[in-house]
């Protein structure tokens, strides 16, 4: 299909912002920072937070926590970024038909799909340089998360919980971060694991708001569309899981009592966004959706707290 032949794009809002230090960039570079998304951090902490909390639930020496840390954040930066090549190569065609996602430079055309293939191995491989300084069992988990990534975008094809899908590919750090930091996994990071699903399926839910309209036009399935306006019991719901299972996770890694006195913070902003959320505020909705990099940071505050 030809660009002048094209649907016209549905919506009114565009996610493409070409100002701040990416409009400083040389321009033939910008297309690529655009398609890895890093104009837009969120999904970098969002990605890295999981990761955090269970380097940090593992209890590890300080200094190779904070070697760990720093290596699970760079690939945070670089498999995020490969993850939102792989969705606009499988979504170039979607994304052309709906207006906040029309301008991305796959669905635009400003990148070829071969340009898209080039930087994809170019965010692999110091990926996999990073893969292979941790423990053998993180390792494998890292291999292993790479079907998730793969795999993740056919599923708002197939299914109206993609956002679950999500929950499983971006939760992955929680048992990948505590095998790297202990070199074993146990029943801790499979209860923060599965909190992590439930927060991530939470949190896209709310974000999913945002395409509600033009998803049911072109056909897209999401858990926002499914739950429609039963969204803020089923955010709720899911939220409290997330909580039940963070503290089932500190009481699992023997975290003391000051933990689950900190766990109110987190607990007490995710109250927030279930009070707030109202799906026909796009802008309300993103606002949520970002607000959970504070909520990932006080968790992991209260990992550490626990630790002391």
């Amino acid at each position: 299909m030809s660009a002048a032949t094209d649907p016209t794009p549905l919506g009114g809002h565009t996610d493409i912002v070409t100002g701040g230090w990416i409009g400083r960039l040389p321009r033939k570079l910008v297309p690529y920072a655009l398609l890895g998304r890093f104009d837009r951090p969120i999904g970098i902490w969002l990605l890295f937070l999981p990761g955090l909390w269970s380097i940090l639930l593992a209890q590890a020496s300080p200094g190779y926590s904070a070697w760990l840390i720093v290596l699970f954040f760079i690939g945070s930066v670089l498999m995020r970024g490969a993850g939102c090549v792989v969705n606009d190569m499988w979504d170039r065609d979607m994304d052309r038909r709906v207006t906040r996602t029309a301008g991305r430079p796959l669905a635009s055309r400003a990148l070829s799909m071969f340009q898209a293939l080039v930087f994809l191995a170019a965010l692999c491989t110091p990926s996999l340089l990073i893969l292979l300084q941790l423990h053998p069992t993180a390792q494998i988990l890292g291999v292993s998360s790479l079907l998730l990534v793969l795999l993740y975008p056919l599923a708002k094809r197939v299914t109206w919980w993609p956002q679950m899908m999500l929950g499983f590919t971006f939760g992955w750090g929680a048992p990948m971060g505590y095998a790297a930091a202990s070199g074993r996994l146990d029943w801790a990071p499979v209860a923060l694991y599965l909190g992590t699903i439930t927060w991530i399926l939470a949190y896209d839910t709310i974000y999913a708001h945002q395409d509600r309209e033009d998803d049911a036009l072109i056909g897209v399935r999401s858990t926002a569309r499914l739950w429609n306006e039963q969204t803020r019991p089923f955010v709720a719901v899911c939220y409290g899981i997330t909580v039940a299972m963070l503290a089932l996770a500190g009481w699992l890694a023997g975290l003391s009592w000051v933990y689950f006195v900190a766990l109110i913070l987190p607990a007490g902003l995710l109250a927030r966004q279930v009070i707030r959320v109202d799906i026909h505020d796009s802008p309300l909705c993103l606002a949520l959706f970002r607000s959970n990099r504070e909520v990932g940071l006080a968790v992991a505050l209260a990992i550490l707290l626990g630790r002391l």
